[in-house]
């Protein structure tokens, strides 16, 4: 297992946001129950979900109302959820306890820490990246999380034929985004059309979505295939 990428800049900003009374409890009183603390060590996901599923990691899940939606429609899927922001977190936890819903664990911290040093390898059969922050400033695209080493973490983690699924709605990224994994060889790009009654390439819409839509964005989502020949 791979702990030790050097990182000197990180590819979001903390916006400490608004956050409710009801989020604050939330964080206090229901983290502890589908939290997952952060650890410099792997860990073991079969003990976290008490179970052996297909698991999906959902890197930046914004309010986390579509990774609950995902949730409640596939309960056969373990769904584990990274996100920086506790705002958001709070609010899906609430959702989750209004649900009873039982396949959602998450993590209060970069994503790229928590992959490169808690997550084993091959142990997801999808990683999606929905909507990541676009840094859209030429100067600023070295924030972009979708580089090289992240890249490579990602394949790290997922499962021989595992998908890597990536939407963004800033034309600019979308050809940073499929230039970068079509270069890398490990991975095959797929059409939509091949995934419509795949339950691991899901996507519920999510408000960054219908924001970049009414701004006149075309949402783009690409999806690439871990080949299983390494």
């Amino acid at each position: 297992m791979t702990i030790d990428h050097p990182r000197k800049v990180r590819s979001f900003v903390r916006r400490p946001g608004r956050i409710t009374i009801g989020q604050q409890r939330a964080l206090k009183d229901l983290m502890p129950r589908w939290g997952v603390p952060f650890t410099d060590v792997g860990v073991d996901l079969d003990q976290i979900f008490a179970r052996q599923r297909p698991r999906i990691l959902d890197i930046g899940f914004g309010d986390g109302e579509a990774l609950l939606t995902a949730a409640a429609r596939f309960p056969d899927i373990d769904y584990l959820g990274v996100e920086v922001h506790e705002p958001g977190i709070g609010h899906l936890l609430t959702l989750i306890e209004r649900s009873a819903l039982t396949n959602v664990r998450l993590i209060n911290r970069d994503a790229i820490d928590v992959i490169e040093r808690m997550l084993p390898d091959e142990s997801f059969g999808a990683v999606n990246l929905f909507f990541p922050d676009p840094w859209p400033k030429k100067r600023h695209h070295k924030r972009r999380i979708v580089q090289p080493l992240f890249i490579d973490e990602v394949l790290r983690i997922l499962k021989p034929g595992g998908l890597f699924h990536v939407s963004t709605d800033w034309a600019n990224y979308a050809e940073h985004i499929e230039q970068m994994l079509d270069a890398e060889t490990r991975f095959a790009k797929l059409a939509a059309n091949a995934l419509h009654n795949e339950p691991l390439a899901y996507r519920a819409p999510t408000k960054f979505e219908q924001r970049g839509r009414k701004l006149g964005h075309d949402v783009v989502d690409f999806y690439y295939r871990k080949t299983k020949r390494q």
